[in-house]
C-alpha cells in the first residue's frame, strides 16, 4: 500500500506509523521517503521519533508547512 501511495502521489505522502514497523512497513516507508515523502513513528527510519501523544500535533505541524 505504501509503495502504491508513493507512486500514485509522486512522493506527496505523509506516514504516521502507530505500531511497530515490520518488514512490510519498513519497505513501504523506505519507498515513500525515497520519493520525497515523510514519516513519523515511534521508531526507526522516520523524520521524527515520537511518543504516541506527540504524533498528532507533529502531523498537524507537518501538514501546515506543506500546504503553506
Amino acid at each position: 500500500m505504501l509503495r502504491s501511495a508513493a507512486e500514485a502521489c509522486g512522493g506527496r505522502v505523509l506516514i504516521a506509523m502507530l505500531t511497530g514497523m515490520g518488514h512490510d512497513g519498513l519497505a513501504g516507508t523506505s519507498c515513500v521517503i525515497e520519493k520525497g515523502g515523510a514519516a513519523i513513528a515511534q521508531a526507526g527510519l522516520c523524520h521524527a521519533i515520537l511518543p504516541l501523544p506527540d504524533i498528532a500535533p507533529k502531523l498537524r505541524q507537518m501538514l501546515r508547512s506543506v500546504s503553506a
